[in-house]
């Protein structure tokens, strides 16, 4: 890890660096997008001719019927797994479960005055698409994350996929009910669940974390099917003035261990706590190859002047996962995207078994979106109905705006509900509605 600082002699290349990593997010996806472009376009026009092509390229399939995963196996998946682990993913399903149900928003009305009434309706998307990665490491966990939000918001299809899925991803899909989940994964994976292919049919939504080549697909489908974020290499940030150098170095190896370009920083203005971080991270991550790329590779301790800037850096770089020493703390937060507090708090708790999401926006979108949750899953709809009270005392006003824009159109269907000629035309009419009510009730 490199140690910089904003005061002194090197004040003005730490600030330097620290623009830059305020800059970062999607620039590496520009390498892989005239590749994945190629793939996504051919799965569009091709469908599982294309499809069938990568899967048996990349996924090492032979063919369309090794492409979706039996319920049988999945329930032989669940089977085969420890007692420990699946009382482990039950815990953990629960957790996440009761978390997203608090989340969860609720449809409502009200009468702001006499004569109307506005509201909201909450529905749930129509079928979403989980990609779940298996490459480095097997990740079951972001199948809880990611189905277990679109099962409490009410999503009926809930699609996994996942390239050469682990046992223990397929036994959490047994555990979670989920009926269609593809080996797949990629760009082609990403182009079927947003096209659709007759083999796997189109999604509404898709939703989870991948690899460059995953988040450039995402990007190219994304005016054609929605997505969650694009999500880039896994970030940590501690700030901390009197956090213990062994629990701030062991979970910025912990994170620093998913990818050789995981991000992970230490803010302090207490340059002896620095070095004890980066004495306690090189020892361990000293049997680690993944962290200790890493960390040598994107790892920063920054010694600020006062706590005000570190907390002012903390929130410029907007990190996914942050870690601060005290409740107090919660007040200066302003971006991130999961907070940690204080020493007990280990942040793989949160990759795992709080409740709390783990998909969690990278590359410093923490400063416009939190994590993704039950409201990446359901519709807000919007209702509003008139009386003639109502359109009485509002109507006016809003055709002297619609005049004022122009729009003369929008200033007369107004009008011709509040003139007389309008209001006797609707007077008739609610007349002839209750002559035919009697003559059915009669009949």
């Amino acid at each position: 890890m490199k140690l910089i600082s904003t005061r002194g002699r090197g004040a003005a290349q730490t600030h330097e660096v620290l623009a830059a990593l305020e800059r970062r997010g999607g620039a590496a996806l520009d390498t892989v997008l005239p590749t994945v472009r190629r793939i996504v376009t051919d799965v569009r026009s091709r469908g599982d001719r294309a499809l069938l092509k990568y899967a048996a390229q990349f996924d090492g399939l032979a063919g369309a019927d090794c492409v979706r995963v039996t319920e049988q196996e999945m329930a032989a998946a669940w089977k085969s797994v420890s007692p420990e682990l699946r009382d482990a993913l039950s815990t953990a399903a629960k957790q996440i479960r009761t978390f997203a149900r608090k989340q969860m928003p609720a449809s409502w009305s009200s009468s702001p005055l006499r004569g109307l009434s506005t509201g909201q309706l909450v529905r749930p998307l129509g079928s979403v698409g989980c990609y779940v990665p298996s490459g480095r490491h097997p990740l079951p966990s972001t199948l809880l994350m990611t189905a277990i939000p679109a099962q409490v918001a009410g999503v009926k299809r809930i699609v996994a996929v996942s390239p050469k899925p682990a046992l223990e991803t397929l036994a959490a899909a047994h555990l979670l009910g989920v009926k269609e989940f593809y080996r797949l994964g990629g760009a082609h994976a990403v182009a079927a669940l947003a096209y659709g292919t007759p083999t796997v049919p189109r999604v509404d939504k898709i939703v989870g974390p991948g690899n460059l080549y995953v988040t450039a697909a995402k990007r190219l489908v994304a005016f054609d099917c929605a997505i969650d974020m694009l999500a880039g290499p896994t970030e940590i940030v501690v700030t901390s003035e009197n956090g213990h150098a062994r629990d701030i170095a062991s979970d910025l190896v912990a994170q620093a261990e998913h990818d050789p370009e995981a991000l992970a920083i230490f803010i302090t203005t207490r340059r002896d706590l620095a070095q004890a971080v980066i004495a306690e991270a090189k020892v361990r991550s000293r049997e680690n190859a993944v962290a200790r790329e890493a960390l040598d590779r994107n790892g920063l301790v920054i010694v600020a002047r006062s706590v005000e800037e570190a907390r002012a850096i903390t929130n410029k770089l907007a990190p996914e996962h942050l870690t601060v020493d005290a409740r107090t703390d919660l007040k200066w937060i302003e971006n991130a995207g999961s907070v940690f507090v204080g020493r007990w708090s280990a942040q793989p708790m949160g990759d795992y078994i709080s409740g709390p999401n783990h998909t969690l926006p990278t590359g410093g979108m923490a400063r416009v979106r939190g994590g993704l949750s039950v409201y990446d899953f359901v519709k807000l709809i919007t209702v509003q109905e008139y009386s003639i009270e109502g359109i009485r005392a509002l109507g006016p006003k809003a055709a002297l705006l619609a005049v004022a824009e122009g729009l003369v159109g929008h200033a007369e269907a107004i009008r011709v509900r509040l003139t007389p000629a309008g209001r006797q035309t609707r007077l008739a009419s609610q007349k002839v509605r209750a002559r035919r009510r009697q003559r059915r009730s009669r009949g």
